[in-house]
């Protein structure tokens, strides 16, 4: 039984907002959806800067990065699989918005790069990905959303088996080895 409950306060990209998360004392989700995870690294430097400047430990102020994913056996099925529901999912968000998207397919391509927040692809491709954004942001939770646009509940489930079982063991490992050698 936890003795206290852990909250979380989702920053999207402000700097007024990572700072009261810090202020607060209180574990920072920072929703990325897509672009260079580098961009929003400065959020995370406030908000450790302002947790540390209202007195608290530095080593309770936890970060979450959270945003979209899918994992499949390879790249070229992850890839196929997620775009049809990917567009559903940004066609309807955009039209509540009163504005049209599109993007091809090459487009998503590019939106997974390794250095890309979208993490869309093979086991060790997410490996890679959260990993990366370890370096920058030294997260404890990488929380995603699989079940975007209509996504199948059979494809969503072996998303999940497959980050259980083939990404989350090696991404601990990876940190736990990179850990005992600081």
């Amino acid at each position: 039984m936890q003795s206290k409950l852990p909250i979380w306060i989702g920053v999207g990209g402000t700097p007024e907002s990572a700072a009261r998360a810090g202020r607060l004392g209180l574990n920072m989700a920072l929703g990325i959806l897509s672009g260079d995870p580098r961009r929003v690294k400065p959020l995370v430097d406030i908000y450790r800067a302002a947790g540390k400047a209202a007195g608290h430990d530095p080593s309770k102020l936890r970060v979450s990065v959270t945003g979209h994913a899918y994992i499949a056996q390879t790249s070229i099925q992850a890839l196929d699989e997620f775009y049809p529901h990917y567009m559903n999912y940004f066609s309807y968000f955009m039209k509540e918005r009163g504005q049209r998207f599109w993007m091809s397919r090459s487009d998503l391509d590019i939106m997974t790069a390794p250095d890309i927040v979208l993490a869309i692809g093979s086991p060790q491709q997410l490996v890679e990905k959260i990993l990366f954004q370890h370096e920058l942001f030294g997260h404890s939770r990488f929380m995603n959303q699989f079940d975007i646009g209509g996504q199948p509940l059979s494809k969503v489930a072996k998303a999940i088996e497959l980050l259980a079982l083939e990404v989350a063991p090696v991404v601990r490992r990876e940190i736990r080895k990179k850990q005992n050698t600081v």
